[in-house]
């Protein structure tokens, strides 16, 4: 089996569309049911049931998966392997990165990087950060840079880089901005602007919120702070946010509760070797690092 033809087979498997696999692998459609047609003739058997749009894994494709992505895996880290033999930095490094931590915390890394090692081409994507812990579980980036969930799979390494301090606020004309003192129950009759409940930054804000046995009702949804921040700074709720996004459109609310922090850093799998190019852009990060778990 070609390793060409298992892309394309992983690829289609994982973005449920021969069009999208193409997308991703920079090829044409055509050469992506071209990649599969072979695959199958050398496995006789039908790999995708195809109906209509929609494509799904035959069976045997089911039972091909996980071989598939062990089989790609295996011979990017041989890859990675030889090439490090050199001592080089060169090569490709993938990275995931949350839209909030790519826009407001990389640039300086990325910028001087790119410097210090011109011959590491950069793939950088912006995931929300359980997509990318997903995508790092499944071994498709080197590196993902996101918000930490508060248990780490233990198939994970993780590094701290940052804390973000985050602060309950509102737009200066809003009701809420003109109390002195607050607490969480005078929040709940205010339309309140969060990501989803399924994020890690939410499932913070929710267990603060439960502990004081409270409701935290979520009327406004939006997965990127800076969409947030212009919803609230407009007065169409209050919200929480990272202390350095806070300017003068924002007001912090005087909410009486503990602390509310939440840790940025750096995650990979633990069974996938790193390769030049990955170590030296994470040992450009710890040195801002506040720990490893």
């Amino acid at each position: 089996m070609d390793t060409q033809h298992l892309q394309a087979f992983l690829a289609i498997a994982e973005t449920g569309s021969f069009s999208a696999a193409a997308l991703r692998l920079h090829l044409t459609q055509p050469a992506v049911s071209k990649r599969i047609a072979i695959l199958e003739e050398q496995l006789h058997t039908t790999l995708f049931d195809r109906i209509g749009r929609q494509v799904s894994l035959t069976q045997a494709g089911l039972s091909l998966l996980p071989t598939a992505r062990n089989i790609l895996q295996e011979v990017a880290a041989a890859q990675r392997a030889i090439a490090d033999l050199k001592g080089d930095v060169r090569g490709q490094l993938s990275i995931a990165t949350s839209h909030h931590i790519g826009l407001h915390r990389l640039p300086p890394y990325l910028r001087d990087y790119s410097r210090s090692y011109p011959e590491v081409k950069l793939d950088l994507h912006f995931l929300d950060s359980e997509q990318a812990f997903q995508e790092i579980i499944q071994g498709r980036f080197d590196l993902a840079i996101i918000t930490l969930a508060e248990e780490m799979d233990s198939r994970i390494a993780a590094d701290v880089i940052w804390r973000d301090q985050l602060r309950f606020v509102a737009a200066p004309a809003h009701p809420l901005a003109k109390a002195k003192t607050l607490t969480l129950k005078d929040l709940t009759p205010y339309q309140a602007i969060m990501p989803d409940m399924n994020t890690y930054t939410t499932r913070l804000i929710r267990t603060v919120f439960d502990r004081q046995q409270q409701v935290l009702d979520i009327t406004m949804v939006t997965n990127h702070l800076d969409t947030i921040k212009m919803m609230v700074a407009i007065g169409l709720g209050w919200g929480v946010l990272p202390e350095t996004m806070i300017d003068e459109e924002l007001q912090i609310l005087p909410v009486q509760h503990p602390p509310l922090t939440r840790p940025l850093g750096c995650i990979s799998h633990r069974q996938r070797s790193l390769n030049n190019a990955a170590r030296a852009f994470l040992e450009l990060l710890k040195r801002d690092g506040l720990h490893s778990v």
